[in-house]
């Protein structure tokens, strides 16, 4: 598998010679890698406790609404960006309460998120209007979130860099973390070793929803509106980048090396198709064939005798 993947990129190489220039590739790893990586993040928690977040978008679309609503009123920066992420944790407080107290399951409790989510962005925006900020009234520093750098790197990667080393100490560092992997792998263990199993799903998806809510910091900054339903382009491909990545490690279990994997490889095959000439619409297909095979491939190691 590794050896098809190394042939596709060298094939965008000799196909396309702007796929390995330094402009494309930076372009790549900010406008695609860094905000999918992201919600992938978010999303490698809730799927390493055999759970499923669908709301993340709603909850990118809550935060950059909240942003950019708090910027047009004239809120300092500081607040509007505190307030934005609250809304977005808010979330996640709500999928928790349906799963933990409610017994909701997971699919269905975040499903009737994104429903409720995505409807009430159309009910407050006439059916869909974007909400633009003024370039001229904009706070100092609000674009610097989707487009500023740090020692020559720009801010997005950098706020990458700290969700995956959280996460990665969360989930591979700590006694929560093997309380979360064991949830994950026997629930009934977890059950019987005293682990406080509804605590740390509501930690879950309250930390999915409040990572996911950067994201909606970054298209805020970016696009300098809010956009409705525009946080539900990341939910697929971030699920697809869990699952992929999880076929490349010996576990087989989502983590956070391999979902960080999975959105470099989902991005740069996009971005190789893209210029190649393949419209959207096969980029699709390319894609879903993708982690058809992979998974596949998957299923069959697991399936290989030791």
């Amino acid at each position: 598998m590794v050896l098809t993947f190394v042939a596709l990129l060298l094939f965008f190489i000799i196909a396309a010679p702007a796929f390995a220039t330094v402009a494309n590739i930076r372009s790549v790893l900010l406008n695609n890698v860094a905000p999918l990586a992201i919600v992938a993040l978010a999303m490698t928690l809730v799927t390493r406790i055999g759970a499923i977040d669908l709301s993340v978008g709603t909850a990118i679309d809550v935060a950059c609404l909240v942003l950019v609503t708090l910027v047009l009123h004239q809120v300092a920066l500081p607040l509007a960006l505190l307030g934005a992420l609250t809304a977005a944790l808010l979330v996640g407080v709500f999928n928790a309460f349906l799963v933990t107290q409610l017994g909701v399951e997971p699919f269905l409790a975040t499903l009737g998120t994104l429903f409720i989510g995505q409807s009430v962005q159309q009910l407050s925006s006439n059916g869909g209007q974007p909400v633009y900020l003024l370039s001229q009234t904009l706070p100092a520093g609000f674009t610097a979130i989707g487009h500023g750098t740090l020692l020559g790197v720009p801010l997005p990667l950098w706020l990458l860099l700290g969700v995956a080393l959280v996460l990665y100490q969360l989930l591979h560092r700590s006694a929560s973390g093997r309380a979360l992997r064991m949830m994950g792998e026997q629930l009934s263990v977890a059950h019987h070793s005293g682990v406080a199993v509804k605590r740390l799903t509501a930690l879950a998806f309250i930390f999915s929803a409040l990572v996911a809510g950067i994201v909606g910091l970054i298209l805020a900054a970016n696009v300098k509106a809010w956009v409705p339903l525009s946080g539900n382009a990341y939910l697929l491909n971030a699920i697809g980048a869990s699952f992929i990545g999880a076929t490349f490690t010996p576990s087989r279990r989502p983590n956070v090396p391999g979902t960080l994997l999975g959105v470099v490889l989902l991005s740069f095959i996009a971005n190789g198709l893209l210029l190649v000439g393949w419209n959207f619409y096969w980029q699709q297909v390319a894609t879903g064939a993708l982690i058809f095979v992979v998974l596949t491939v998957g299923a069959l190691r697991a399936r290989r005798p030791v």
